[in-house]
C-alpha cells in the first residue's frame, strides 16, 4: 500500500527584474493506493498530477508532506535506502517514441534490466532470454517477431507494449501510467487500457492512472478512487463511479461537461455544459483557488479556501463551500 500525507511542491521559475517566481504545484495532497488497486488522478494540463506521479515513482522530490510505501516513511531513509521501495513502482511514460533508446533492439531494451535482476538473485544462465519472452506474452506481442526488431520497426500501440513489459521485467507491485493512451492512434487505445485493465487483475499489479479523460479514468476500474486535481489541490475525491454518475464541484461538472457525446446519445433535458471562465495569468492563491472561474461562485469564496470535506446528502469528499448535485449520466466506454 502506498501513501501520501500533505504531499506538497513548489518550483522555481525564472522571471524577470524581479527574480525567481515560486510556482506550487501540490498543495498539501493527501491520497491512497492499496495493493492490487487502483485509482485515478484527473485535472487539465499543469494542474499537478504529473508531477504528484513523478513523486509517487521517485523520480521527483517533494518539498513537505510524507510518502509511505508498505508502512515505510520514504523521507528518513538515504537515497540507497529508497530504491528498493521505489523500485516496486514502474513508470509508463507518455511518449512511447522518446521512452525507448532508437538504437537498441526490443531484446537489448529488455534485457539491461534484466541482466541487473539476474546478478542480484543469482538467476541461472538462459533466464533472461525465458523472462524477455514472457513479459512480452504478458503484453500481448510475439517475442519472435517483436525480440530482433527495433523502436521504429513498431506501430505506436506495440512501443507503449515493449514500454509496459519494461517496466514488468523487475515484478513491480504499482505501474504509474502517465497519459499512456494520449499520444497512441484512437484505434489502438482501448487495446492498451484493456492491457493494463487484465495486469491489474492477473498480475495483481496496482495502477495509477494519470488523465485529463474521465473515460478512461472509469474503464481502469469501475471500483477505484477518482481524485480530481485543480491548480495541486483534490479539489472532489471519491469512488469513480460515485463522482462521474453524481459530481458536486464545479471544476468536476466542467470536466465530464466536455466529455463528446455521439450517436444522438444526449438525454432530452439535459442540463447544459458548465461553462469556464478565461483562466487568469495571474491567479490569486487567497480564497478557493477555482473562484476565478466558477460560475456558481459566492459569498465567501475568495476569503478561505475550503478543504476536503463531506457533508449532508454527498457521498463523496468535495473542496466546495456551494456544492451543487448535478447528475450526469455515466455512459459506458463503448458508447462515449
Amino acid at each position: 500500500m502506498i501513501t501520501g500525507t500533505g504531499i506538497t511542491k513548489t518550483f522555481k521559475q525564472r522571471g524577470n527584474m524581479l527574480g525567481k517566481r515560486e510556482v506550487p504545484a501540490l498543495r498539501g495532497v493527501d491520497f491512497a493506493i492499496t495493493k492490487g488497486g487502483s485509482a485515478s488522478f484527473i485535472g487539465e494540463s499543469g494542474c499537478g498530477k504529473t508531477t504528484l506521479g513523478r513523486i509517487i515513482a521517485g523520480l521527483e522530490t517533494y518539498d513537505a508532506g510524507e510518502i509511505a510505501i508498505d508502512g515505510t516513511p520514504m523521507s528518513p531513509l538515504k537515497v540507497k535506502q529508497r530504491q528498493p521501495h521505489f523500485r516496486k513502482i514502474q513508470m509508463i511514460h507518455q511518449d512511447p517514441y522518446s521512452a525507448l533508446n532508437p538504437t537498441r533492439t526490443i531484446y537489448q531494451t529488455l534485457q539491461a534490466p534484466l541482466a541487473l535482476r539476474a546478478g542480484q538473485t543469482g538467476r541461472p544462465e538462459g533466464w533472461i532470454d525465458e523472462r524477455a519472452a514472457e513479459v512480452l506474452s504478458l503484453v500481448g506481442l510475439d517475442p519472435g517477431t517483436v525480440l530482433s526488431r527495433y523502436p521504429h520497426q513498431l506501430s505506436g500501440g506495440m512501443r507503449q507494449r515493449v514500454v509496459i513489459a519494461r517496466a514488468l521485467t523487475v515484478d513491480p507491485e504499482m505501474l504509474v501510467a502517465d497519459e499512456a493512451v494520449s499520444m497512441i492512434d484512437v484505434s489502438l487505445r482501448l487495446g492498451i487500457l484493456a492491457l493494463l485493465k487484465d495486469l491489474r487483475e492477473r498480475l495483481g499489479v496496482s495502477v495509477l492512472f494519470i488523465t485529463h479523460d474521465v473515460a478512461t479514468a472509469r474503464y481502469i476500474g469501475g471500483d477505484s478512487e477518482l481524485y480530481v486535481i485543480y491548480r495541486g489541490q483534490v479539489v472532489e475525491r471519491g469512488p469513480v463511479d460515485t463522482i462521474i454518475a453524481d459530481p458536486v464541484h464545479p471544476y468536476t461538472q466542467s470536466l465530464l461537461s466536455a466529455i463528446p457525446v455521439l450517436h444522438g446519445l444526449e438525454r432530452p433535458g439535459e442540463e447544459p455544459v458548465v461553462p469556464l471562465e478565461s483562466l487568469a495569468e495571474d491567479q490569486s492563491d487567497s480564497g478557493c483557488l477555482f473562484a476565478p472561474r466558477c460560475p456558481f461562485r459566492g459569498d465567501g469564496c475568495t476569503d478561505e479556501r475550503p478543504l476536503l470535506q463531506v457533508t449532508d446528502g454527498v457521498p463523496q469528499e468535495h473542496a466546495c463551500y456551494y456544492p451543487r448535485r448535478r447528475s450526469v449520466i455515466a455512459r459506458p466506454m463503448s458508447e462515449v
